[in-house]
């Protein structure tokens, strides 16, 4: 991108900012994303690079930072980045996936605008077209609290990101194929830990002092479970907020997760594995890294230790047991339990009930039997533009409609500043994970068998955690709470990435008639135009 260019970008995007009443400190990244030959299991494969890192660079930020990230794309396809997690505040254009931001084409740049408006936590970055998350591309996101606001924990002495997921030997081309042709994935070939096969990774301790892990499941099918052997692991963050500092011997991450976990090297300096293995497969991968004592003694020895499989009642125990912690503050200096979701009436009711099945002789997914397709233009474009025919409101029911799987470019349109309910039914006999992106919402409740409207009775609606990702367990329902104080178009998918590729997401309209900037910032002056928006004007500085 040519210098003068990208002092015009930033002087444009500083004037959207004081608009907007901005006056945070901005961060500048430029990224170069090409492909590059990757071994992380050992065969040569086609992965994605940023900046020739695989996986990609932290970002590292704080509280109501502003991001400028330069993105340019030199692969021999359009590319989009995604930040699961960040929220994007009145800013759905920024999101990165299809419905709301155009692909950056083949030789071209795009630079997102974000700001990390109101949030602290781990989250992490991935590409969100194709099948691109099978390739890499992606990286962490660490949003630290502003230096006023205390931390319920004291300064660890060092901070890692950990990027756990499964992996296929195969190019993310020759995956996507398999898809397009109608066809399920085969099981997964490995675990990759920082990009690294088994014992490829490996994190520098001294003995005595206590580290932060931010673990992400970047994978594309497979919940993972997480272990130090000999180290307890002390949960302290989930997706933004504070928990309970609930101790444990090992800890799941089900796809599309983050958390942050503490643990002190207080055992003898030698060398101890880290074992990732796979949740709920008949055949249990595992991979493992290796944490190192300054003063080790000596090599890890003998077998990595086991942890649970298949065990569905060890796994939502635990996941019951992941609570707010009320008294820490968030990214203002208040006390996390001071919304009292619990007092708030709902004023709307959404049941999502996930389904696979056959479309003309090909797989599909579908939630309420609808199995969304693109569009020719993203969704947000053709609001903005109030292009007619690319969707239809209401094109996906409230409620599940038990008939047979259909193709539609699925769109649910919801008040802004409403309180809802949003209950997600698996009769299917694998777990499924979803996430909402723009917002976090309030985990309720989850059981297994039917949702009724008496399961409401069993609620936790005092400390129940807040994040943007929740697991609903084989043959099971999971409850949320969520606030819809975030105009814009978002994408409620699958992270089971197979699935969200073939039909099991749906885009939630957050509209409002309000044309203040109190409530949306206008569409970016930089924004790609594509499909019937072609060749449209954004607007004047």
């Amino acid at each position: 991108m040519p210098l003068h260019s990208a002092v015009a970008l930033i002087c444009a995007t500083v004037c959207l900012f004081v608009i907007a009443g901005a006056e945070d400190p901005y961060r500048f990244f430029n990224w170069n994303v090409s492909y590059g030959d990757i071994f992380p299991l050992g065969v040569r494969q086609t992965g994605i690079l940023i900046n020739g890192q695989f996986p990609g660079p932290d970002i590292h930020s704080v509280t109501n930072d502003n991001l400028i990230i330069n993105v340019f794309n030199s692969l021999n396809e359009p590319f989009l980045l995604s930040w699961n997690g960040v929220q994007n505040r009145r800013n759905s254009y920024e999101d990165g996936v299809y419905g709301t931001t155009c692909p950056i084409p083949p030789g071209k740049n795009f630079t997102y605008i974000l700001q990390v408006k109101d949030q602290i936590g781990s989250f992490y970055y991935f590409p969100s077209l194709g099948f691109h998350k099978a390739a890499g591309g992606f990286g962490g996101i660490r949003i630290l609290s502003r230096p006023r606001i205390p931390v319920p924990f004291p300064d660890p002495a060092g901070d890692y990101t950990v990027l756990i997921g499964d992996w296929y030997k195969a190019n993310h081309t020759d995956l996507r194929a398999q898809l397009d042709s109608g066809r399920k994935l085969p099981f997964p070939d490995g675990i990759l830990i920082n990009g690294r096969g088994p014992g490829g990774a490996s994190f520098n301790v001294e003995q005595g002092k206590t580290y932060r892990l931010r673990i992400s499941n970047v994978g594309l099918q497979n919940s993972l479970n997480f272990r130090i052997q000999n180290h307890k692991l002390k949960l302290v963050e989930v997706e933004g907020t504070h928990t309970l500092q609930t101790t444990y011997s090992s800890i799941d991450l089900h796809l599309g997760q983050s958390m942050s976990v503490l643990f002190t090297a207080d055992q003898p300096a030698q060398d101890y594995y880290i074992v990732v293995s796979s949740r709920f497969t008949n055949t249990v991968l595992t991979s493992t890294a290796t944490l190192r004592y300054s003063n080790s003694a000596g090599p890890v020895s003998g077998p990595p230790p086991g942890g649970p499989t298949i065990q569905v009642d060890w796994s939502l125990n635990q996941a019951r047991s992941v609570r707010t912690n009320l008294t820490a503050s968030g990214p203002r200096p208040n006390p996390q339990g001071s919304y009292h979701y619990g007092l708030i009436n709902t004023t709307r009711t959404i049941r999502l009930a996930n389904s696979a099945g056959q479309v003309n002789g090909k797989q599909r997914y579908a939630v309420n039997s609808v199995s969304f397709v693109p569009a020719d233009t993203p969704l947000k474009l053709a609001d903005f533009f109030k292009i007619d025919g690319v969707y239809r409101i209401g094109s996906i029911s409230d409620n599940p409609t038990g008939g047979g799987i259909y193709l539609d470019t699925s769109v649910m349109n919801s008040d802004y500043r409403s309180f809802i309910e949003i209950v997600f039914q698996n009769d299917e006999d694998i777990l499924q994970s979803w996430h909402l992106d723009g917002y976090s919402f309030f985990v309720v409740g989850m059981d297994g068998g039917q949702w009724t409207a008496a399961s409401r009775n069993g609620y936790n609606l005092r400390d129940a955690v807040s994040r943007c990702t929740t697991q609903v367990y084989p043959k099971s329902w999971t409850a949320i709470y969520v606030a819809l104080d975030n105009v814009g178009m978002w994408n409620l998918r699958s992270e089971y990435w197979a699935r969200q590729y073939l039909g099991q997401q749906f885009y939630l309209r957050v509209f409002t008639t309000s044309t203040s900037l109190r409530d949306e910032y206008p569409i970016p002056k930089n924004a790609l135009l594509c499909g019937r928006a072609s060749g449209r004007r954004t607007r004047p500085l």
